[in-house]
């Protein structure tokens, strides 16, 4: 008997029961494929992918099997995201579960690939969801943002994507908005707990809501806000791979206990308030840490601060750390013509690097601090700043994995957030909201802090303390 596999095979191949089989495979060296004599082996052979793209693959009985030690298949994940949908939470999602090992398709909803979150951040989806229609997914992950939960709503292909999700008891999830005004509509909520943004909380059916940051009920999971999204993304991660996985990659973005009550400390304090509206200046490139990105760019624009995201490479699209696409506003040559109140680096350590070697941001960062203005960095970019000698004599909250950073008798043991006169840094990941909430503190006070805090559904710590 022989099989054939087409010459055009480009997608993974499952062969889901072992035979006894040998291959003829030209040329071998574009395969990972041996024979196996070991009984053991053989025994133990049983699901997996095939990835090859062969000229010709034939199979003929023997008493040999092939080995094909490669990875299992992957549990496959859809975001859908449509105009105003919350930046925060539909990226938070795909960082998460991409780092958990999950394959995550961002798909939009709208006419096109790129859609505008509702705070401003240009992201590109990677299909239209007309090419999701037909897939299977284990988990369809909904993130809220208004009027993005309602584009989500009015879309017939993701109605009819959800609601054979529930049918067949495969996952689906919900945050903020997305309970009340996409679930709801579509009846799929019917004798579920529930939890949503507080602000729509009213609309969720009375005797089901409940107020808590997660609710899993079944096959649904729910959750509040933006402040909300790592432990929404964490608690599918636990479902999908387990509980081992998920604590790992809460470990990886600063969620372990150590971080549960970090402080925000602050040495040589001066006054930053100014006298007209903020302007910010964040440059990112290949390989920043989109979470980063995202969450500093949609916490200060709530805060009414103007702020630009400017790309350091030829392209204003970037690819993020975690494969995010996003559209940035500027190139960074233009957005060199103005001057900033502010200019921050989100961290990623492929991105950190390709910052560092910008001539045109090395000289921007030089004027930054030769005129006394603020600047910072989240993350691993504190070695930016370190290496074009902007942070001497300063404080620091360095990345904790970063040896090539600032000496270690800079750091304050025990903060996220370090302030040491016009400068700010961070641990960035999961720590970034709180750095982002810091900014607005220093620039309007704790009022207006408190007030984009409450909107994000986070909690705000409050006052900074001295060190």
């Amino acid at each position: 008997m022989i099989a054939s596999l087409s010459p055009t095979l480009t997608e993974p191949m499952l062969i889901s029961s072992m035979c006894s089989i040998s291959a003829t495979v030209a040329p071998p060296s574009l395969y990972s494929i041996s024979l196996i004599h070991s009984p053991l082996k053989q025994r133990k052979a049983r699901n997996f992918i095939l990835r090859a793209t062969p000229p010709s693959l034939s199979m003929e009985t023997t008493k040999d099997i092939i080995d094909v030690s490669l990875v299992p298949i992957p549990k496959k994940v859809l975001v859908p995201i449509g105009y105003g949908t919350e930046e925060i939470e539909a990226v938070v999602l795909v960082d998460v579960l991409r780092r958990a090992g999950a394959d995550v398709t961002l798909a939009s909803v709208e006419q096109k690939l790129e859609v505008e979150g509702s705070s401003g951040t240009k992201l590109l989806a990677d299909v239209l969801i007309s090419k999701c229609s037909e897939q299977v997914f284990d988990l369809v992950a909904l993130p809220g943002g208004m009027p993005g939960a309602v584009r989500l709503r009015d879309c017939g292909a993701l109605e009819k994507i959800m609601k054979r999700q529930a049918e067949e008891k495969r996952l689906y999830g919900a945050i903020s908005m997305a309970p009340a005004i996409t679930l709801l509509p579509w009846g799929l909520l019917t004798r579920k707990k529930t939890t949503g943004h507080p602000a729509f909380f009213g609309k969720l059916p009375t005797f089901w809501a409940v107020k808590t940051n997660i609710q899993i009920s079944g096959e649904l999971t729910t959750s509040r806000g933006p402040g909300t999204s790592f432990q929404f993304a964490l608690s599918l991660a636990n479902q999908l791979f387990g509980e081992t996985t998920a604590k790992s990659v809460g470990e990886l973005l600063l969620l372990r206990d150590g971080f549960q009550n970090p402080e925000i400390k602050e040495v040589n304090s001066i006054d930053w308030s100014l006298n007209h509206t903020p302007r910010v200046l964040m440059p990112v490139a290949n390989g920043s840490e989109e979470v980063e990105v995202v969450t500093i760019s949609d916490v200060l624009r709530r805060a009414k601060v103007d702020v630009t995201v400017a790309s350091v490479e030829r392209s204003l699209r970037i690819t993020a750390s975690q494969g995010t696409k996003i559209v940035t506003d500027k190139l960074i040559g233009e957005a060199a013509e103005s001057a900033y109140d502010l200019i921050l680096l989100p961290g990623g350590r492929a991105g950190s690097e390709r910052l560092q070697k910008s001539k045109v941001l090395k000289k921007l960062l030089k004027e930054q601090q030769e005129a006394e203005r603020i600047y910072g960095a989240t993350n691993s970019s504190s070695t930016v700043l370190h290496k074009h000698g902007l942070l001497k004599e300063k404080r620091t909250a360095v990345y904790v994995s970063d040896t090539d950073g600032p000496a270690s008798d800079q750091m304050i043991e025990g903060a996220e957030v370090v302030i040491d006169g016009n400068v700010i840094t961070s641990l960035g990941l999961a720590t970034v909201t709180n750095f982002s909430l810091a900014i607005v503190s220093k620039l309007f006070g704790h009022g207006r802090a408190r007030s984009v805090s409450e909107g994000l559904v986070h909690e705000y710590r409050g006052n900074l303390k001295a060190s």
